[in-house]
């Protein structure tokens, strides 16, 4: 190669490393920078206490104040509120409540559909921007869709006015402002409006979201009443809780039956009686007649008040010593009239009998306590 050109190539590689060096160094000092981040310093902040007491007793003081705002105009005049709910009782059977906002009133409105769905109303969420690019298909013209915003005027929101109208569904608004766009475009409007916010600096929402909430609240509830809405239909939507269990739960669901019971006819010896009680660990034996109803019960308690009067528990029979009148429970009773029943009465266990007297199950505490209705 000649001289001028070995020249000119060395240069080119020079460069090139240079640039290369250049390149990368920023990415090695990233990677440098994640894999020894840099620890602050704490900030020492003075608290000052009674200045947050004082501000959290004007927050909750200014959100009470906006609440009861809300409440005086619904004494005054509630028409909006009947119309309300005539309207979502109305859309019963096919028709479902749509709830939308977005920011904070989209999370109020998200907490609103979570009320009425679990209080008897069926409801559910949906974002407007999704809305506008295709959940739109979820809202039927049998539907109530209430919208949420507190100024009245977000543009997310009044961008689907238009095509809920057309749908055919009624509109229902929850806003701070009556002279906006969303109350005067919708069916009905709720006013929610607050004089201020709680916020010191009169920005973040604080009043008019716990003024909105309130209000959706109240409309819930209102539907709650109106549909008749009981504790057990309560408990059908929280299947999985500690309500649903209680209120859901049978004795019948709970109960021992067949083999798991102890049961000794009543020419039982008090031997053959303990044999039962100690084999089936119930505390308890059943004591039936040959055409299965309950005759009595014989229990660890009535077996320590028969110990100084017998003398040969081979011969003694258990007749004798039972107690002809237990507590007894159906099994269509609710497990917690059981809880209730073995409170009062002060008992550990219960005999379950049908209504012709016909034994058909026990049931100790631990069974309850073990299905957690306790």
């Amino acid at each position: 190669m000649p001289t001028e050109s070995l020249q000119t190539h060395c240069l080119f590689v020079l460069r090139f490393r240079r640039e290369s060096r250049c390149r990368w160094r920023p990415m090695r000092r990233e990677r440098e920078a994640l894999s020894n981040p840099v620890i602050l310093p704490r900030m020492n902040i003075a608290v000052d206490t009674v200045a947050i007491l004082r501000r959290a007793r004007s927050v909750l003081s200014t959100e009470a104040a906006a609440i009861a705002a809300v409440e005086s105009r619904l004494a005054a005049n509630g028409d909006a509120l009947v119309a309300a709910v005539q309207a979502i009782l109305s859309a019963t059977g096919p028709g479902r409540v749509v709830v939308t906002g977005i920011g904070k009133s989209g999370h109020v409105g998200r907490k609103i559909a979570a009320t009425l769905a679990s209080t008897g109303t069926p409801a559910f969420f949906v974002h407007p921007a999704e809305a506008s690019h295709g959940d739109m298909g979820m809202i039927a013209a049998v539907d109530v869709v209430i919208a949420l915003s507190n100024s009245g005027e977000v543009a997310e929101v009044n961008a689907l006015l238009s095509p809920i109208k057309r749908v055919g569904a009624k509109i229902i608004a929850i806003t701070g402002n009556e002279q906006s766009t969303l109350a005067t475009e919708a069916d009905i409007t709720l006013d929610a409006g607050v004089r201020e916010e709680a916020c010191p600096l009169g920005l973040a929402p604080t009043a008019s979201t716990a003024a909105a909430m309130a209000l959706g609240d109240a409309l819930a509830m209102a539907l709650l009443e109106a549909r008749g809405f009981t504790a057990e239909d309560f408990a059908r939507s929280h299947p999985g809780g500690s309500l649903g269990r209680k209120l859901l739960t049978h004795v019948r669901d709970v109960m021992r039956t067949g083999s798991a019971v102890p049961t000794v006819t009543p020419d039982a010896t008090l031997a053959q009686a303990l044999f039962e009680i100690t084999g089936k660990g119930m505390g308890m034996t059943a004591v039936v007649n040959a055409d299965g109803t309950l005759a009595g019960m014989f229990t660890d308690g009535d077996l320590r008040r028969c110990l100084p009067k017998v003398t040969d528990f081979n011969a003694a029979p258990v007749a004798d010593f039972m107690t002809r009148t237990p507590v007894t429970i159906a099994p269509s009773e609710m497990a917690v009239e059981a809880v209730s029943l073995l409170e009062t009465q002060r008992k550990t266990q219960l005999l379950v009998v049908d209504v012709n007297g016909q034994l058909v199950g026990a049931l100790h505490m631990h069974d309850l306590l073990r299905a957690k209705v306790v």
